[in-house]
């Protein structure tokens, strides 16, 4: 029986963890962030502006129908539309994106912390696919891919690994709703080989199982961030 308890906690102190590492519901109807040190409420990394302050631009973001200059070497564009731009978004748990590309324009594989996201083509045709984590032993990685269509939906688990190129010779639009009002982004290829100071060559041949010269080359070239905050 002591056994048994025994589990029972540990498998409720895994629960509580994962509930209170997701964004935490609002205790109030709206907590708008501000930047002011001195204020007395506190929420989720943001200070909330006192609710007899709050105003209608404080929940508004303009332009969102207007493309993002995709003219860079990726050929794409993610305008961000999270707590940043909308203060009103704080402890809210929601936020968009709008996605441009280029023909054969490239998001390149990235993941998002902090959020599920939900995605929706509105122009264009896009192959999307996210990679599984943890394969067992012996198992590689299994990868779910799409080729979306105007009007086509696609979802990419909470963490993992994704991607989204314009397979078309027009651009493509999609537009993106996230589980978060701060989703978070860590584009692969610039955090591992265009981090500063740059992970140890020593570290980057093991694991990708190259030489040095590769590895020196990669890290000396120019990554480049398509994710733009207004």
């Amino acid at each position: 029986m002591a056994f048994r308890f025994h589990i029972a906690a540990v498998i409720l102190t895994l629960v509580f963890a994962i509930v209170c590492a997701s964004d935490p519901s609002p205790l109030q109807d709206f907590c708008v962030a501000v930047p002011d040190a001195n204020a007395t409420v506190f929420v989720n990394g943001k200070i909330c502006k006192d609710p007899k302050l709050v105003k209608p631009k404080d929940f508004f973001f303009p332009g969102l129908n207007k493309p993002g200059s995709t003219a860079n070497p990726l050929g794409s564009n993610v305008t961000q539309v999270n707590v940043n731009q909308i203060p009103g978004l704080n402890t809210l748990g929601v936020s968009l994106a709008r996605l441009d590309f280029a023909p054969y324009g490239l998001n390149p594989p990235h993941t998002h912390p902090r959020a599920t996201e939900v995605l929706f083509v509105l122009e264009g045709t896009l192959l999307v696919g996210f990679v599984t984590s943890n394969p067992g032993m012996n198992m590689k990685n299994k990868l779910f891919t799409k080729v979306l269509n105007p009007g086509d939906v696609f979802v990419f688990p909470q963490g993992l690994i994704h991607f989204q190129f314009n397979q078309g010779k027009t651009d493509a639009v999609a537009f993106a709703g996230f589980g978060s009002q701060n989703p978070g982004v860590i584009t692969i290829a610039n955090a591992v080989v265009g981090s500063d100071p740059p992970i140890s060559p020593d570290v980057l041949t093991k694991a990708f199982q190259v030489g040095n010269d590769a590895i020196k080359k990669l890290q000396s070239q120019f990554w480049w961030d398509n994710n733009y905050n207004p």
